[in-house]
Order: structure tokens, then sequence, then C-alpha cells
């Protein structure tokens, strides 16, 4: 139960900055409308009624690749000419 409420958290976290930061827009087109329910004596009895329509437009991603040259500094390593040699002093 748990992991099925944290990833209901994620997506609707996602949904809410995709939403503030432009890249979702959501327009409702068409409004809702309840349906007239009767009782009666076999039972309630729905008729009309409609659901909501919504607009989505998402903003697009391009993903590509460029060649292109960049400097790699050259690294040299020179030991000191005079350094000592370790010695072993294992007995």
């Amino acid at each position: 139960m748990r992991p099925v409420i944290l990833i209901l958290i994620v997506i609707a976290a996602i949904l809410l900055i995709g939403i503030g930061t432009g890249f979702i827009d959501i327009n409702q087109i068409r409004g809702a409308q309840t349906p007239e329910v009767t009782a009666t004596h076999n039972g309630l009895v729905a008729k009309g009624g409609q659901t909501p329509a919504f607009d989505v437009e998402t903003g697009s991603v391009k993903v590509g690749a460029k060649e292109t040259t960049v400097k790699v500094p050259a690294v040299e390593v020179v030991p000191p000419a005079n350094q000592a040699q370790p010695t072993n002093n294992a007995q």
C-alpha cells in the first residue's frame, strides 16, 4: 500500500512541476453536468450528465548530438633528478 501512495505522490509532484514551469498547459473546453437522478420503486435511475473535456498541450524536448572540439590540458610528471632511491631495510 505504501509504494502505491508514494507513486501517486511522485506523479502528482511531477504534474504540479510541469504545470508550474509551463511545460504542461491544461484548458477545460467542456464543463461537467450532473445527471438527473430519480428514485423509482425499482431503484435509482440516472439520465443525462456529461463528463468534462480538457485540452492538454505539452512542451517538447529535443535531444541531439553535435561534434565539438575540446582542448584537454597536457599533464607531464617529471620526478626530481636527485631523489634518493628507497632502501629496503627488511631483515
